[in-house]
């Protein structure tokens, strides 16, 4: 009896839970202060997209009244004609002022219905070829996030360039379509980033980053984390952008001779399609369809390309 009770308190010592480490604290509290400032940016990306979206109703309200007064008032007033009438739209990705209409709402937009290098397009049946590797000189910039009410633009600083071809040119924005507009051998994608660049002559070339549905992509994040409130009013954050952080790792691609893909649809624009897409997540493609659901223009005809 004595000694079963010596053993006692050595068996309920070893059955007694153990302390867990520091190391093991430190790292719980770190995930769970981690957890609680995504749950803070979150709330706050969320209270800013409703306000945004109240802001956009407000105004496509307003604008569908003033749409129907020309239509109710003018023709009696003016005998307007429907070429006049259609000036009074703006241009978007459905209804009267869609795709469709482009070409009809503005003279100097007939290249929207009649040019015959239009972009985008269904990249297929190329001719398979060595090209030479586009030289990315991005650096660290500064810039601004609008809201052009069409989709979220991103205004760069001075300074980062792409060489390809044996031409320079510099980049002056990028912006995002969802879903794609571009399409590879019938395929499309979750979204896609299109980078515009200019030389000294002012001609344009535009790299596409696709963008598949996966990890989030931290650049994405940095632009939707400076979303603006109001349309067309700027965000200037004190921070600066690396574009590198929105290139895949590898970086063929596709290239051929296209078109803005949004009025006035100049022609003479150098694509190149980057091959690997990158991945951004569930969240921060439903960010982005809060505010453009869809505002990607039809595929076009390839043409002789």
């Amino acid at each position: 009896v004595i000694e079963a009770a010596k053993e006692a308190p050595k068996e309920a010592a070893k059955d007694a839970p153990k302390e867990p480490s520091k190391q093991a604290v430190a790292e719980a509290v770190k995930i769970s202060e981690a957890a609680a400032k995504q749950a803070v940016l979150e709330r706050e990306m969320g209270a800013k997209i409703t306000a945004r979206l109240a802001v956009l109703r407000r105004e496509r309200a307003a604008r569908q009244l003033r749409h129907k007064r020309v239509a109710t008032r003018a023709p009696a007033a003016h005998g307007a004609t429907a070429m006049e009438l259609s000036h009074a739209l703006h241009w978007s990705y459905e209804g009267e002022g869609g795709p469709m209409r482009w070409g009809k709402m503005n003279p100097a937009w007939n290249k929207c219905d009649s040019g015959d290098r239009r972009s985008p397009i269904d990249i297929r049946d190329g001719i398979k070829v060595q090209l030479e590797a586009v030289n990315f000189d991005y650096k660290p910039a500064h810039f601004n996030v609008v809201d052009n009410g069409h989709t979220i633009q991103v205004n760069l600083g001075p300074g980062n360039y792409i060489t390809v071809m044996g031409r320079m040119y510099e980049l002056v924005q990028l912006h995002f379509h969802r879903p794609s507009e571009e399409r590879v051998n019938g395929r499309g994608f979750s979204m896609v980033a299109h980078l515009v660049h200019k030389d000294v002559d002012g001609k344009l070339a535009v790299v596409a980053v696709l963008m598949d549905e996966g990890n989030a992509q931290a650049l994405v994040q940095t632009v939707w984390n400076n979303l603006p409130l109001e349309k067309n009013a700027p965000v200037f954050p004190s921070a600066l952008m690396d574009l590198n952080q929105i290139l895949p790792e590898h970086r063929e691609y596709y290239t051929y001779m296209g078109s803005l893909t949004t009025p006035p649809c100049s022609e003479g624009v150098l694509w190149i399609v980057l091959k690997e897409p990158i991945q951004v997540s569930t969240q921060q493609i439903g960010i982005f369809g809060r505010l453009y659901q869809m505002n990607a223009r039809p595929i076009q005809m390839q043409s002789v390309r």
